[in-house]
C-alpha cells in the first residue's frame, strides 16, 4: 500500500467532530498515511492531539469564533494549498458555514463524507441530498442516517478513538482516576465536556452526587485539559476518558455520538441527558435507560446502578469491533481506484 495524503475537514464545536476526525486519523496514520486534520474545537488546543495521532499527522487547530467570512477564507486556504490523494468531510456535506458547496469542485480528488444522523429541518432547508451527491463515498459509522441507503453509502460499526487493547486495566485505570490500590469503592465519572456552561454543570452535578453518596462511591469530575475545568481542584484532566472507562462504574454525561458509543462498547452503564443541539438528535441517540430527564432522575437512577454494581470488570472482558478500520480500508481502496 502506496502512503497516501488525506485532507480530513472536522468544522463543529464541542468534541464530536474532533474525536470521530481523530479516531479515523489515527488508524490511517497506523497504516502509513500522512493525514491533514481541520478542526475548530474550541478543546483543540489544548490537548495533545499530535503525540497521541502519531507523526504522520498534521492538526490545523482554527479559532472556535471564527464569524463566517473568515472561516470560508482559511477553509479556501487550506484547501488550495496542496492537492491530497482524497478529502474526508466529517458529518457536514456543505461545510459548516456552506463553504464546501462551492469550494468541492475544485478539489481534483476522491471527496468521502462521514455521514451521521441530522437534523431533518436542516437537510430540507439546505438541500443536504444535492450536497451529499458531491462525493464518491459516504460512510456512515455506527448510526442511522438520512442517507444510509444512498447507492454509494457504506456502513460500519461505531468509530472509536481507541481499540479495545488500548484500554488501560481496571487497576491502572483505578489509579489514573485518583483512587488507592486498596479502595474497593466504585468510581462515578461526570463527564464536562460539551459547551462551557455544560462543563459547569458537570461539576455541579458531581458536587451534588458526592453529597449524596458520602462515602459510598468516589465520584469524579473529568474534563479534557486542565483550562476546562478553570483550575479547579475538583476537575481532573483527563484526555481520552474512553482509556479509564474500564475503571468507571457509572458514567454520566450527555447524548453525544462519543460519549453513547464509548460507554456501550466498555459496557460502562451511561445516564445522560440528551443536549439540545443544532444539528444532532441526542434524544435519539439515547435509550430510555440511559436518558435522564431532571437532577432527580439522575440521582436516583446513579444510586441504584451503584448497588448492582460489580466489584471487578475486568479490562480483559472488554471487546468490541472498531469500525475505523474498515472505514480507512475502503477509503484506501476509493483512492486506489480513482
Amino acid at each position: 500500500m502506496r502512503r497516501q495524503h488525506w485532507r480530513l475537514y472536522a468544522l463543529g464545536g464541542g468534541m464530536g467532530h474532533l474525536t470521530r476526525a481523530c479516531a479515523l486519523t489515527r488508524a490511517a496514520v497506523a497504516r502509513g498515511h500522512v493525514v491533514d486534520v481541520l478542526t475548530n474545537s474550541p478543546f483543540a488546543p489544548g490537548l495533545p492531539l499530535e503525540s497521541l495521532l502519531g507523526p504522520g499527522a498534521t492538526v490545523h487547530r482554527l479559532e472556535a469564533h471564527l464569524d463566517k467570512a473568515a472561516t470560508v477564507a482559511a477553509v479556501t486556504a487550506w484547501l488550495g494549498d496542496s492537492t491530497p490523494d482524497v478529502l474526508v468531510v466529517d458529518a457536514f456535506p456543505r461545510g459548516l458555514a456552506g463553504e464546501l458547496a462551492a469550494l468541492l469542485p475544485t478539489v481534483r480528488a476522491p471527496r468521502v463524507l462521514v455521514h451521521r444522523d441530522l437534523n431533518p429541518v436542516y437537510v430540507e432547508r439546505f438541500d443536504v441530498a444535492r450536497a451529499v451527491d458531491a462525493f464518491d463515498l459516504l460512510v456512515v459509522p455506527g448510526e442511522d442516517a438520512p442517507f444510509a441507503h444512498h447507492p454509494r453509502a457504506v456502513r460500519t460499526a461505531p468509530w472509536l478513538l481507541l481499540d479495545a487493547d488500548a484500554l488501560l486495566s481496571r487497576a491502572d485505570a483505578r489509579r489514573r482516576l485518583g483512587l488507592e490500590a486498596t479502595d474497593p469503592r466504585p468510581v462515578v465519572a461526570v463527564l464536562g465536556c460539551g459547551r462551557p456552561e455544560e462543563v459547569v454543570d458537570a461539576r455541579d452535578t458531581a458536587r451534588r452526587l458526592r453529597g449524596l453518596l458520602g462515602g459510598r462511591a468516589e465520584v469524579r469530575w473529568l474534563v479534557p485539559t486542565v483550562a476546562d475545568g478553570a483550575g479547579s481542584a475538583e476537575a481532573l484532566a483527563l484526555w481520552p476518558a474512553l482509556a479509564v472507562l474500564t475503571g468507571v462504574d457509572v458514567l454520566v454525561g450527555s447524548g453525544g455520538y462519543n460519549t453513547v458509543q464509548e460507554a456501550r462498547a466498555t459496557g460502562t452503564p451511561l445516564v445522560a441527558w440528551a443536549r439540545p443541539r443544532l444539528y444532532d438528535r441526542q434524544a435519539l441517540r439515547l435509550s430510555d435507560g440511559e436518558r435522564i430527564a431532571d437532577a432527580a432522575e439522575l440521582e436516583g437512577r446513579v444510586a441504584s446502578l451503584l448497588q448492582g454494581a460489580p466489584r471487578e470488570r475486568p479490562a480483559s472482558c472488554v471487546a468490541y469491533v472498531n469500525g475505523v478500520h474498515p472505514a480507512v480500508e475502503g477509503i484506501e481502496q476509493l483512492v486506489l481506484s480513482a
